[in-house]
């Protein structure tokens, strides 16, 4: 399929569906018709055609209802693909549609407070009782939880067994008896993130996403899928948060100075290294799944987040935010917000999603070549692993 038949496909479905009717029926109606998400196979919201002519549809379908990327996120980008690549037909069919329209919001459920950065240690125990499984634990850092319908879990059910080993993946009721969602204020004095308790909750076995035991492997699809959702989607040249910073420097020349000028080009040219080095990855991913390489867009992603961000504070000399209330996010938008919020929130870039210093290991590592650090527990049982 080329680009002048995904045209033709997109035109034939507007005189189908009146983009301003019902917003979700003309979203119903763009996943069954393949238009969601065009790698997909067809059913499933797609067309079984190349990645990128995506980015065909959007320019087509750019003044229809849309998805929010912000709410959807996790769902959209880490959520699904795993679904894909280990869910039974019947999950597939499930949940892949109300994902993708935003009927059922998705949060992940991986970090423990024992177990951050090295995930492989968690603890949340999931014990088979029948066609059910138990679920006692605790989860943090979990994002939109207080809105999700669904989590992706993680969790431990063969303590005997090295911490790589033994673990289970799950999709879990977050309506469930047992699931209780607290709030975890953050420095922008909102609270989009969420610890969670699981305490006795009962998961049916089809909602085991791959085998038993192989929990890990289940859970690098999600990671990976994570990083180039975060770091590797398509942008324009000056795009992102670049663009704003751009504005602002068009519109206050009084404020320029020399050394904010050889920073501003610094920072421009780190951009487009960054927006080429996520074409490429990209057309990589046509091939197939993704590999470490998305660890590298995250780490600069999140640099040049930073980077950005906290010239644009500088440039206008003032942080800009003085609303430390605490209230429940909504969406994250920071193209919508002021300098001081971006400058706040993108603190955080560095953190979540694998943090830099773990994703520097990855990369050297796995895409280096480079050799890996002793780790001295590697065989060794979880129940008997320090803690």
């Amino acid at each position: 399929m080329n680009e002048a038949e995904i045209k033709e496909r997109v035109a034939r479905f507007l005189e189908e569906h009146d983009p301003a009717g019902d917003r979700l029926e003309f979203l119903r109606a763009r996943f069954d018709a393949g238009l969601a998400w065009v790698w997909f196979p067809e059913g499933l919201g797609g067309l079984g055609a190349h990645r990128e002519l995506q980015q065909v549809v959007e320019r087509e379908l750019a003044d229809t209802p849309q998805i929010n990327g912000g709410k959807q996120g996790i769902g959209l980008g880490m959520a699904a693909p795993t679904i894909l690549a280990f869910g039974t037909e019947e999950q597939k069919r499930r949940f892949l549609r109300p994902l993708w329209t935003g009927e059922e919001i998705w949060c992940q459920l991986f970090s423990e407070p024992g177990a951050g950065s090295d995930l492989a240690t968690l603890g949340t125990r999931a014990v088979r009782d029948g066609d059910e499984w138990v679920v006692d634990g605790q989860k943090v850092w979990t994002s939109g939880a207080h809105h999700a319908r669904w989590g992706i879990l993680v969790t431990r059910t063969d303590p005997d067994v090295p911490k790589h080993r033994g673990m289970t993946y799950f999709v879990c009721d977050m309506q469930a008896p047992g699931v209780e969602v607290r709030p975890l204020r953050q420095i922008t004095g909102e609270a989009e993130f969420n610890e969670v308790f699981l305490t006795g909750v009962r998961l049916s076995d089809d909602l085991r996403l791959g085998e038993v035991g192989d929990g890990w492997r289940v859970a690098q699809t999600t990671l990976m899928n994570e990083r180039v959702a975060i770091g590797g989607g398509p942008s324009r040249r000056g795009g992102g948060v670049m663009a704003t910073v751009l504005n602002a420097w068009r519109e206050h020349p009084e404020l320029r100075t020399n050394d904010l000028h050889q920073r501003l080009l610094s920072l421009w040219v780190e951009a487009e290294v960054t927006r080429l080095s996520g074409a490429r990855l990209r057309e990589q991913l046509v091939a197939g799944h993704p590999g470490p390489e998305g660890s590298g867009m995250k780490l600069s992603f999140a640099r040049l987040n930073q980077a950005l961000s906290g010239f644009d504070v500088e440039f206008h000399r003032d942080l800009g935010y003085d609303d430390w209330t605490f209230r429940r996010s909504e969406d994250v938008d920071f193209f919508g917000r002021g300098p001081g919020y971006r400058y706040l929130r993108a603190k955080g870039n560095s953190i979540e999603g694998g943090t830099s210093e773990i994703l520097r290991n990855i990369i050297a590592e796995r895409v280096l070549g480079l050799p890996s650090e002793p780790r001295v527990d590697k065989d060794v049982p979880w129940k008997d692993l320090p803690r």
